[in-house]
């Protein structure tokens, strides 16, 4: 199906999503899928083209590996600075937002007992009033 469009274009060939078109010798040949890449006696991966005409294999593989490379970086350097602050947190003992909560469980704390307290006065009052303490 793919040898049809040996000769013309690489747009017309590549519109067959199973097609490689190899722009030395300007044929449209069925894509390798056994293999990743094709194998160079079919053609050289500076002049084979899939998905699209403007991007041979050799730049993409370039690419590819640059992006790649770009992420693992990346990944290392976050994983890293995440490293280094969790171990600087433990060193430096609770943090700004630990100190917070505790505060906030203590005022709950000292609400609670205000309730209490202002409970029981009432309870004790009402004892009083209708004689029962």
């Amino acid at each position: 199906d793919c040898q049809q469009y040996t000769n013309r274009s690489c747009e017309e060939c590549l519109k067959n999503v199973t097609c490689l078109w190899c722009a030395s010798s300007r044929s449209c040949l069925p894509y390798p899928v056994r293999r990743v890449l094709p194998p160079a006696d079919l053609c050289e991966l500076r002049s084979a083209r899939w998905g699209v005409c403007w991007v041979n294999f050799e730049a993409l593989i370039i690419a590819m590996s640059v992006v790649g490379g770009l992420i693992l970086i990346m990944l290392v350097v976050c994983c890293c600075c995440c490293c280094k602050k969790k171990s600087k947190k433990q060193v430096s003992g609770p943090d700004k937002e630990d100190e917070r909560a505790a505060r906030e469980r203590e005022r709950r704390r000292v609400r609670q007992e205000e309730r209490r307290a202002e409970m029981k006065s009432r309870h004790d009052e009402i004892r009083r009033k209708y004689g029962t303490v």
